[in-house]
């Protein structure tokens, strides 16, 4: 939950801004999703602050095919996880936001939203993090549910 993706409702993930500089500021990882025997790697943005959350994918476009934004931790202030809720306000491609638990494993997938949409997008049951990848991503590569992700 969001800049380059949706934007978080509890706590707020809207990009206030989508400037070039502000979007360079923010730090990557390599998030790893073991899926049966295949393994996937996405090269994402990370959004660690409640401000860096609250801006998350917002505005922008053109998301590399293996990009997306990580928001871990989840929530931002830390503490148990929690249930989260994002929407797509302000952000202009669909997006895949996956919901991920303490133990690393994928609890819920919100595949393909819909770009600038201001309904609720929830996990279902407390999350530690959220990756948010292109639309349709996810069941293109066969991601579901119960695989486990690293980063």
């Amino acid at each position: 939950m969001v800049a380059l993706s949706a934007a978080l409702l509890v706590p707020g993930c809207t990009a206030q801004d989508g400037d070039a500089a502000t979007q360079a500021e923010a730090k990557t990882a390599t998030v790893t999703i073991e899926s049966g025997t295949n393994r996937h790697v996405f090269k994402v943005d990370v959004a660690r602050t409640p401000e860096e959350q609250k801006r998350g994918l917002m505005f922008r476009t053109g998301i590399p095919a293996d990009g997306g934004m990580l928001f871990a931790p989840y929530p931002p202030e830390g503490g148990a996880p929690r249930a989260a809720s994002f929407w797509m306000k302000d952000t202009p491609t669909s997006l895949d936001i996956i919901f991920i638990r303490a133990d690393g494993t994928i609890a819920t997938i919100a595949e393909n939203t819909i770009p600038f949409s201001e309904d609720q997008v929830r996990s279902g049951e407390p999350v530690a993090a959220v990756l948010e990848i292109n639309g349709g991503r996810a069941a293109e590569l066969g991601i579901s549910p119960g695989d486990k992700v690293r980063w």
